[in-house]
C-alpha cells in the first residue's frame, strides 16, 4: 500500500495523541510513505513556532527517513490549481495546501492519512481523530 502522510497526520504522531496513535503503524511499517512538500513546510514552521529549530530539524530528518519527499512538481502544481478552484466552490475554508496534498495523493495513486475536516469524505483518504 502507498500513503501520502500530510502535516495533520505528523503532527498528532510528534505529539503522541489519540490520532497519532492511529497512524503509528503505517508510519513505522515499510509501506511506502510519501510526505509532500508542503505538509514539510507546515510542520517545520509549526515546530519553530512551538518549540525550537533543534526539534524541527528532528523532526524533518525523522520524516525523510521514514517516506519519501514529494517535491511540488508542475503537474502536480496544475492538478492542484485545478482542484483548488473545485474545491473551494465546495467547501468552506479549503486552502491551497489541501489541494497541493490532494493532488499529489492523486498522482501518486496513494491513500491520503489527514484528520482534516476539509479532506474527510473526499475519496481515497484516511481520516484519522
Amino acid at each position: 500500500m502507498k500513503y501520502v502522510i500530510d502535516s495533520y497526520a505528523w503532527i498528532e504522531y510528534f505529539m503522541g495523541t489519540k490520532a497519532g496513535e492511529q497512524v503509528k503503524p503505517i508510519i513505522e511499517k515499510t509501506d511506502e510513505k510519501i510526505t509532500p512538500t508542503i505538509a514539510l513546510a507546515e510542520i517545520y514552521a509549526k515546530t519553530l513556532k512551538t518549540e525550537n529549530q533543534e526539534l524541527a530539524e528532528k523532526q524533518r530528518a525523522f520524516i525523510k527517513e521514514k517516506s519519501a519527499i514529494s517535491p511540488l512538481d508542475e503537474t502536480i502544481a496544475i492538478e492542484s490549481a485545478k482542484i483548488d478552484v473545485i474545491m473551494k466552490k465546495k467547501i468552506t475554508g479549503w486552502g491551497l495546501a489541501d489541494s497541493i496534498i490532494y493532488a499529489t495523493g492523486t498522482a501518486k495513486k496513494a491513500k491520503i492519512l489527514t484528520g482534516d475536516e476539509h479532506l474527510k469524505k473526499l475519496e481515497n483518504v484516511i481520516f484519522i481523530k
